[in-house]
Formats: structure tokens, sequence, C-alpha cells
């Protein structure tokens, strides 16, 4: 948006060039460099394909440092191919659409734009190979009224033309579907055998906790044993000592007797 600039003070006669040039440089900086800055931005496409007796969309936005004006104003302009002259054939103002009534696209051309979400697109209704063309959007939102125009180019075909880039995002597409299932393979292979793993572990950690179970008992059970030994062994060695001098008594009793 263009700002006027405030005139200069008067220089005093004989009074230094310096003092008053950093506020001119401050002025023509801001006037040349911050300005443009604000201007209103226009966007579309750059190219649009349709098929002879379809219909086609030409968008349009904007971006502009106010606020959406009741007195915003779109303007569509058409240069057929080859041709040197632009005519005006739709302009939407103060809330109405106004259509070409008398040309090329009359009765085709249908307003789908919407000012409160800053579009300003028309949809062309009924292709004919004499629509191939440059169409040029330009917006106004008072006071913001300046900025460069934005052009699309519109090819019309018998058949639309598949384009290399849809071609070359659906060869993208299917390599990451492909990759997204070998790895989803991948985890489910590895998630199914961590399963496993870990199942075994437990069965392992139970018959080993049943060994040591029975061990401990085996153990409790022989130091049981152990003092029943002892003293059937103490009992048998008693009872022999017990025999062998009963049995010594009896032949000094005989020998005595003779």
């Amino acid at each position: 948006m263009l700002r006027a600039l405030a005139p200069a003070p008067a220089m005093a006669p004989g009074a230094p060039w310096s003092n008053s040039s950093p506020a001119l440089a401050v002025l023509l900086f801001s006037s040349l460099v911050l300005s443009p800055a604000w201007a209103i931005v226009v966007y579309t496409d750059r190219e649009v394909h349709g098929a002879v007796g379809s219909r086609v969309t030409l968008h349009c936005s904007f971006w502009s440092s106010e606020w959406v004006s009741d007195d915003i104003s779109f303007t569509w302009r058409y240069q057929p191919e080859g041709g040197r002259d632009a005519i005006s054939i739709f302009h939407y103002a103060k809330g109405q659409p106004y259509i070409d009534e008398v040309g090329a696209f009359k009765e085709r051309i249908q307003w789908v734009g919407d000012p409160r979400w800053k579009d300003g697109s028309i949809v062309i209704h009924n292709l004919d190979y004499s629509d191939n063309g440059t169409f040029t959007c330009d917006v106004k939102n008072p006071p913001d009224i300046v900025g460069k125009t934005s052009q699309v180019t519109l090819y019309v075909f018998e058949k639309v033309p598949t384009r290399y880039g849809v071609v070359l995002g659906a060869v993208i597409g299917g390599v990451l579907g492909v990759v997204l299932l070998l790895l989803l393979l991948f985890y489910l292979v590895r998630y199914c055998w961590l399963r496993r793993q870990a199942a075994l572990q437990r069965r392992l950690s139970a018959m080993e906790k049943g060994k040591l179970h029975k061990t401990s008992k085996d153990s409790s059970r022989r130091g049981r044993q152990t003092p029943v030994l002892y003293a059937m062994l103490d009992h048998s060695r008693s009872t022999k000592a017990a025999s062998e001098k009963k049995s010594k008594g009896l032949g000094e009793s005989r020998k005595d007797k003779k």
C-alpha cells in the first residue's frame, strides 16, 4: 500500500545537510521497501487440463494485510491462445457476481468463490478447444489495492493425458506401501518370535524351579535319614559289644568251674 511522504522540514540557511539526511533516508526506505511488502498477493495454479465437453475449476486465492473488505472485488480476464488482447469475462463486486453474457463463455461460467475465505474461484463448463488460453485473476481489497495479478493457462484435450507427476506420485505411493507392508510383516514375525521365546523361557524357569524344589526335598530327606543311620550303627555296635562281653563272661565262669 502506497503511503504519502510527509514534506521534509525546510532547512535553515547555512544548516548542515547531514542533520536531516538520516530522516530522509528512513522515509525513502519505508516508501520504497516497506510499502510493497504489504501489497496484496494473488495465487492461482500455473496450468490446468480439461477434456472437451467437461468442466474445469480455475482457483484463485489471495493474501492481504487488511481484513476482507465489503468492497472486495475479483476480476477474471481471458487471453486466447495466440491472441494479444485480454477480455474481461467475469467480475465480482459489492457481493454480486457479474458474468459475461455475450462473449465466448456465455452461460458457461459459474461463481464458486467465497470472499470470506479469500477465494475467488470460477468454474468453466462445456470446455472446447477454443477455450485454450491464459486466464488472469485480479483481486482488490480496499484499501489494499496494490499488487500483481496471477495467471493460469488452460489446455483442452480430447482426452486429458496422464501427467508425469501423477504417474510418479503413484509409483512412489506404491513403493511406500510395499515398504510399509514389509515392515509390518517384519514386526509381526518379530513379535511372534519374542512371544514364543518368552513362553519357552517361562517353561524353562518353571522346570528349573521344580528341579530345585525336588533337590531341596531330597537333601532334607537325607538330612533326616543321617541321624537315624548313625543311631542304628551305634545301637548295633552297643549290642555287639554287649554280646561279646556276655560271651566272655560265660567263658570265664566255665573256666572257674573246672
